[in-house]
């Protein structure tokens, strides 16, 4: 297993602090090589050969300092020469090496500076050795990881997004709207794009609206509409005195243009506007962004409910390249040379089928069917090497009626028709230019089919036989179950049917049994962007035990969390998986890992990928109302309920004291998990056991007390309404009797450690924390472990990105050291109150001050680094090496322990017949 990328930071730094003072006397290539490898946990002797002889093209020998075949060669310098020299010396190396041999990177440096080239991608990277730490992730590949690197989007399709917004608003401010004004756009882009991608003469549309129309844009909507009518009519069909211009534009079918829409109205600023429009070279448009443009364009309120989700090209090929793409060009790469196989790969790719069962505008099957064909114009290129071929119409095979989808709205289903009818023309001019012959399919014959229905109520086998159908992709909408609508819901309860718990289920979780149920039996291959919460929390083991263990479901390929955002104006972050399955297994798995979830990925090879997207075996963590160890039980803090009035800020508390001295002793310090944190001031009223005399004689009590009573009696929910009968207690309370550990419910996933304390039983604990009756300085010290937050990073629910803790999944499913002997515990005690002593010498500072990442006092790193062994040691005497491993050992942990209490339970109720 690789070493995490935190583990191999800190080898960098140490790599760099013992090699900082090297001299050109004390330089050898050897034993610092050895330390560079090692800094990623992979012996140097195992990879690379010292001093590999090659032949130079003058036929002398040369020596390469180290060379990797097929990865890396080295070329190491004395201090301070020329490391353009070594450079061009490593090249001419290159040039004797075999084709397998030849390195994917070439290294030259001088035992300080570095210089890192990738023949691949032909981009280089420089810096210096105390610069090392912060450049490790370049050479990732030493360690297995391989980073995966995507396109980026072109600011080209923001300008034009916001283009069509103001057109579309303007036309919407004269009272054209709904579907018209749907239609209309729909159309206006089509002629947009076909005016610079040849499907038109160059500028004709523009041409058009310049010298056919008014400036002042009074008959500028007529003659628009005129051109609608013509673009749906064949050439000879058409007027015999139309005008010329309107003449020369082609007959374009498809059923584009084929509804009859009323009458727009333009002005001045209109005309302009829609010009403004045509002045974009929409060329350099993705038709991938083309339903997306009108996200900036439509309600968002409307976006959400309708389940309407853009994707960016980036994350796309995040989840085709897995999914089917890299097997393909790795098919390809195979057979290139061999003029007899291509034609039967050609065929083959031309009969492979796809289905977005949510696919929106489309994003999905563009972006797939550009891939496709870009993989065709290989083939071509490879198939008619130094020959012409005959005919451009018959060597194209695919074309967009290998795509399928299903949208919930009438209007994206058709913009992702027109959006695929744009790339195959796109692709298909692309292929015109490589073989010189002009190639575009008009009038329009074949069409995507993109079904309007709800994919969730819609038997997906009427819109796609899954004989032949071969992958299934796409972004189905996320909505957690506490914002999902009744008819949402009413297809949850359709899909799932009786499946225990299903209830809590996100929305996009329908998408997942329903491919389940429909690719049984069948080499279907599936992969969906989703809400990281499918693997997260409680969600999993509903989830996935079906899939796996009655559908029988393998997961083939995951990214863990990371970021998505895409162009889209206003479009915030989401944090999202990735994940791939079929209802067959395969040996390698990819898994893909990030340092940071808004950077790239690191691909790892692994041999099973469980429910909660880590390499271990599949495990399924329920609900618990109690530990499955023998540990302290857990509890949620007490819920006031009371609107605000049983609890007092520090101004609130001081003027009621002051108002009211005998009610002083009812006030307790309060705490929620904001508080808690940041140290902020914060009291309630408590009233347990309180002399009623003292309510009824305070005006301002009474008041308080009353208004929680009135509160409390508008509430529909049955327990709310039995403790408004109880006004002057908090309608839940759990106050425990003892002091306690607290642990705030929600905390910031940029910490290293969950930052949790001691609390005096006086201090009342609000619903946001947890809190340990009776723990000692060992349990905080094993909660307060890397151990713990390993666990907690993996199987915790999320609020956003941030960790939201959870007694019955988290707490009560972690598997504590098994049996630790006795000087075991007191080391991780001794440990714990290092870290509360280290603490204490911060007065001043909140928990969150003193467990940000970035301010995190050094005395108090050190305490937690030495808590962390002295924890693991409790588990095992091996050190873990990854968090991977960490987590592989807790989840073996979790079988046994858990094996064990159903053994017990099987034999307590043998005992009971």
């Amino acid at each position: 297993m690789a070493l995490s990328w935190n583990e191999i930071k800190d080898r960098a730094l140490h790599f760099s602090k013992e090699w900082a003072d090297t001299s050109n006397e004390d330089a050898d290539a050897k034993p610092f090589l050895d330390a560079f490898f090692e800094v990623f946990g992979v012996p140097r002797k195992k990879i690379g050969t010292f001093e590999h002889k090659v032949k130079k093209i003058n036929d002398a020998d040369g020596y390469i300092d180290l060379l990797w075949k097929g990865t890396i060669l080295i070329e190491m310098k004395s201090r301070g020469k020329n490391l353009d020299r070594a450079f061009e010396q490593a090249k001419d190396y290159a040039l004797g090496l075999k084709a397998h041999e030849l390195p994917k990177y070439i290294l030259v440096s001088d035992f300080y500076n570095f210089r890192l080239y990738d023949t691949e991608e032909k981009t280089t990277s420089t810096f210096q050795l105390p610069d090392f730490v912060n450049h490790v992730q370049l050479f990732g590949f030493i360690s297995g990881y391989q980073k995966k690197t995507y396109k980026e989007q072109d600011p080209a399709n923001i300008k034009a997004a916001e283009l069509m917004g103001k057109l579309h608003d303007r036309l919407e401010e004269i009272g054209y709207t709904g579907h018209s004004l749907e239609v209309y756009l729909v159309r206006i882009l089509f002629c947009l794009f076909a005016e610079d991608t040849t499907i038109f003469d160059k500028q004709q549309f523009q041409d058009f609206i310049e010298q056919r129309t008014a400036v002042d844009g009074s008959d500028l909507a007529a003659r628009i509409q005129e051109l609608f009518q013509v673009l749906n009519t064949p050439k000879e069909r058409r007027f015999k005195n139309l005008d010329e211009q309107l003449a020369d534009f082609p007959y374009v079918n498809g059923k584009l243009f084929e509804e009859i829409l009323p009458t727009a109205s333009f002005d001045t600023k209109m005309r302009q506007a829609l010009l403004d429009c045509c002045y974009i070279d929409w060329s350099l448009i993705s038709p991938a962004i083309f339903g997306s443009m009108f996200q900036s364009v439509m309600n968002p309120k409307e976006r959400r409910n309708l389940g309407a989700h853009y994707t960016s090209e980036t994350n796309i090929l995040k989840l085709i390249k897995p999914l089917f793409l890299d097997e393909l060009w790795s098919e390809f790469h195979n057979i290139k040379d061999n003029k007899n196989k291509l034609p039967e790969f050609h065929k083959k790719l031309s009969t492979l089928k796809f289905l977005d069962p949510a696919c929106g505008c489309g994003n999905f099957l563009v972006i797939t069917y550009r891939e496709l064909r870009l993989l065709e114009l290989e083939i071509l290129r490879a198939q008619y090497k130094n020959q012409l071929a005959t005919s451009i119409e018959q060597i194209i095979w695919l074309d967009v009626d290998q795509v399928y989808g299903i949208e919930y709205e009438e209007f994206p289903a058709r913009i992702a028709e027109v959006a695929m009818w744009l790339m195959d023309h796109q692709m298909n001019m692309q292929i015109s230019q490589e073989f010189g012959q002009y190639f575009v399919r008009l009038p329009l014959k074949k069409s995507a089919k993109i079904v309007h229905g709800n994919a969730l109520q819609t038997d997906w086998e009427d819109v796609v036989e899954k004989k032949d159908l071969n992958f299934i992709l796409g972004n189905p909408p996320f909505i957690g179950y506490a914002w999902q609508s009744q008819n949402q819901k009413n297809d949850m309860a359709s899909v799932f049917s009786d499946i225990k718990g299903s209830g809590v289920l996100d929305y996009v979780s329908a998408w997942y049994l329903k491919s389940a149920k429909y690719i049984q039996e069948t080499k279907i291959k599936v992969a969906f962007v989703s809400t990281n919460s499918i693997s997260q929390g409680e969600q999993p083991a509903i989830l996935w035990q079906t899939l796996i263990s009655v559908y029988n479901i393998f997961i083939h390929f995951a990214h863990r969390t990371f970021s998505w955002s895409n162009e889209a104006k206003g479009n915030a972050a989401v944090h999202v998986v990735i994940i791939g399955f079929a209802n067959f297994d395969i040996n390698k798995k990819l898994l893909f890992e990030y340092e940071n979830i808004k950077g790239e990925p690191h691909e790892i090879i692994v041999s099973n990928i469980n429910p909660y997207l880590v390499a271990a075996k599949n495990v399924f963590i329920q609900k618990r109302t109690v530990p499955i160890c023998n540990v302290p039980g857990i509890n949620r803090g007490s819920d006031a309920i009371d609107d605000g009035n049983l609890l007092l800020s520090k101004e609130e508390k001081d003027l009621l004291c002051k108002e009211s001295p005998e009610v002083e002793k009812y006030v307790h310090p309060f705490l929620m998990g904001r508080e808690f944190l940041n140290n902020i001031p914060r009291y309630c009223l408590w009233f347990k056991n309180a002399e009623l005399s003292t309510l009824r004689n305070s005006p301002k009590l009474y008041e308080r007390i009353n208004k929680v009573k009135e509160f409390r009696q508008k509430s529909q929910r049955i327990q709310t309404l039995k403790a408004a009968q109880f006004p002057s207690l908090f309608g839940e309370e759990r106050q425990p009797d003892s002091d306690y550990l607290a642990i705030p419910k929600v905390s910031s996933e940029n910490r290293v450690y969950i930052p949790i304390g001691f609390c005096d039983k006086n201090i009342i604990c609000g619903d946001k924390l947890f809190y340990l009756p009776n723990a000692n300085s060992f349990h905080f010290g094993i909660i307060t472990s890397k151990m713990h937050m390993v666990w907690v990073k993996n199987t915790c629910g999320r609020m956003k990105s941030d960790y939201s803790y959870s007694n019955t999944i988290v707490y009560n499913n972690f598997p504590w050291p098994e049996n630790p002997a006795e000087n075991q515990v007191k080391n991780i005690e001794e440990k714990a109150q290092k870290v509360l002593d280290v603490r204490l010498a911060f007065p001043n500072s909140s928990l969150a001050d003193l467990y940000d990442p970035l301010t995190m006092p050094p005395a108090l790193v050190k305490a937690h680094i030495d808590l962390d062994k002295a924890v693991d040691q409790a588990y095992r005497s091996q050190p873990f090496t990854s968090e991977a491993k960490r987590m592989e050992f807790l989840f073996e942990l979790y079988e046994k322990y858990t094996a064990d209490l159903f053994t017990k339970e099987k034999k307590k109720k043998k005992s009971q017949i």
